[in-house]
């Protein structure tokens, strides 16, 4: 015999399929979990299949997408725009105001309520400390007084907060 073979400092390796009667898969696996790791001779292990969980919001999840891409055409690009500094008196900041009457403040706050409500997914071009990012996102929040959003950015699942000032463009 191998000798390699027979060295193995006491652990045995094992696979195994186990069939668990519970109510739910997560009930399940609860009892599964218990009984591994009430154990004292099972040092480790590793469930590679029959986990259930999160299926039901990942399938919520594209039929919420697909519904989306057939219902909303594509987003077009909106401007946010600039911030008026100090030395801008009000009677400056009307004729630009005049040139592009639907990027005002008001007009932005609606689109991006909207994009809130239709749970849209957008492209948030915004520029944070001094770098440019570019994320796919949906807008959670939308904070008028602290002129702030919060985005869940789809690809890093992960939920973001930023300044409206920091924003370029949404598209």
């Amino acid at each position: 015999m191998d000798k390699k073979l027979q060295n193995t400092d006491g652990n045995y390796l094992f696979n195994v399929d186990i069939l668990i009667n519970a109510r739910t898969n997560p009930l399940a696996l609860q009892y599964l979990l218990e009984m591994l790791n009430n154990n004292d001779k099972i040092t480790d292990f590793n469930i590679n299949s029959g986990l259930e969980l999160g299926r039901t919001i990942d399938s919520l999840l594209r039929s919420a997408k697909m519904a989306l891409q057939q219902e909303t055409p594509p987003p077009t690009p909106i401007k946010l725009p600039a911030k008026q500094t100090k030395k801008q008196t009000p009677q400056q900041a009307e004729p630009r105001a005049e040139k592009a009457p639907d990027n005002g403040p008001s007009d932005v706050h609606g689109k991006i309520r909207q994009y809130i409500q239709n749970n849209q997914l957008v492209r948030l071009r915004a520029n944070r400390r001094g770098q440019q990012v570019s994320i796919p996102c949906r807008i959670l929040n939308f904070d008028e007084t602290d002129n702030s959003i919060s985005v869940y950015h789809v690809d890093e699942k992960q939920v973001y907060t930023f300044s409206l000032y920091e924003i370029d463009e949404f598209s």
